[in-house]
C-alpha cells in the first residue's frame, strides 16, 4: 500500500457522508483542490472531487475531471490468466451479442436511481471469448481515470445481471456515465462499477481497488456491507 493510500484509508463511508453534508458549497473549488500536493487535502479532494447532478444521478470522479473517449483509439484490453487475450475496439465490443436489463442503481452514500435501462455484453460471453485459465479467480478492472480500479470474482461476474454496460436508457453511455464502457452489477454498490473501462486483467487472487484502499468493503453487497444491514 502506498503512503498516500495509508493516509487516506480512515476516510471511509462515514467521512464521505460528512463531506457531502458539509461540502455542497464547495463545487467551485473541489476540482482545484484535487491538484494540491498536500496528502491530506489530496485525500479529501479525491473522495469528494466532483459531485455533479445529472438527471437524478450524482456523478463522482476521483481526479476532478472525466476522461475523454476517442472511438478511433480506445481498446478494451482483456488479458492476464486467459488462453486468448483480446484487444477489442469499440466496434468489436458493439458487435458482440447484446443483453438488456432494467435494474436499480444504489450508491453507498445513500441515494438510489430506479428503473435504469442497461444494454451491454454479459461477462459470461467475454469469458467464452478469452477462456480463463483454471487458476483465474478474479478480474481487475482498470479505468481511463487513473488510478481508478477495482475487482470482482469470477463467481460474482457470472451473476445474471452482471455486464459490461455500453448503453443506458436507450443511448450510448455519456461521458459522465463512463463512456465508452463500464461495469454494471446492480447487486453491489456503485463504486464497484468501474467507469471509463479500458482493461480487464484476470488474476489468481482478488486485489483491493481504489475505494477499498480508502476503507470501503471488498464485497459491496447492497444492504449487507459498508455498515448497512438488511435486518
Amino acid at each position: 500500500m502506498t503512503d498516500r493510500a495509508a493516509q487516506a484509508r480512515p476516510l471511509g463511508r462515514r467521512a464521505f457522508l460528512l463531506l457531502l453534508a458539509g461540502g455542497l458549497s464547495s463545487f467551485a473549488w473541489a476540482s482545484k483542490v484535487s491538484g494540491v500536493a498536500s496528502p491530506i487535502t489530496a485525500s479529501v479532494s479525491e473522495i469528494f472531487a466532483n459531485l455533479l447532478p445529472v438527471s437524478g444521478w450524482r456523478i463522482y470522479t476521483i481526479s476532478g475531471s472525466m476522461p475523454e473517449f476517442d472511438a478511433s483509439s480506445w481498446r478494451l484490453e482483456i488479458d492476464g490468466l486467459v488462453r486468448n487475450p483480446q484487444s477489442l475496439s469499440y466496434a468489436d465490443l458493439q458487435a458482440l451479442p447484446r443483453a438488456h436489463q432494467t435494474s436499480t442503481f444504489h450508491c453507498v452514500t445513500g441515494w438510489t436511481v430506479h428503473n435504469v435501462r442497461w444494454s451491454g455484453v454479459r461477462f459470461s460471453h467475454l469469458f467464452d471469448l478469452v477462456e480463463p485459465l483454471p487458476t483465474a479467480k478474479a478480474v481487475r478492472f482498470v479505468s481511463l481515470e487513473v488510478p481508478y480500479d477495482d475487482s470482482l470474482t469470477l463467481e460474482q461476474l457470472r451473476l445474471h445481471d452482471a455486464m459490461v454496460g455500453l448503453e443506458m436508457d436507450g443511448t450510448p453511455l455519456s461521458r459522465p456515465h463512463g463512456s465508452p464502457a463500464r461495469v454494471v452489477l446492480p447487486e453491489m454498490y456503485g463504486y464497484k462499477g468501474v467507469k471509463w473501462l479500458t482493461r480487464m486483467e484476470f488474476l489468481d487472487h482478488q486485489p483491493t481497488g481504489y475505494w477499498e484502499n480508502l476503507g470501503y468493503d471488498q464485497d459491496a453487497w447492497v444492504g449487507r456491507s459498508n455498515g448497512y444491514s438488511s435486518a
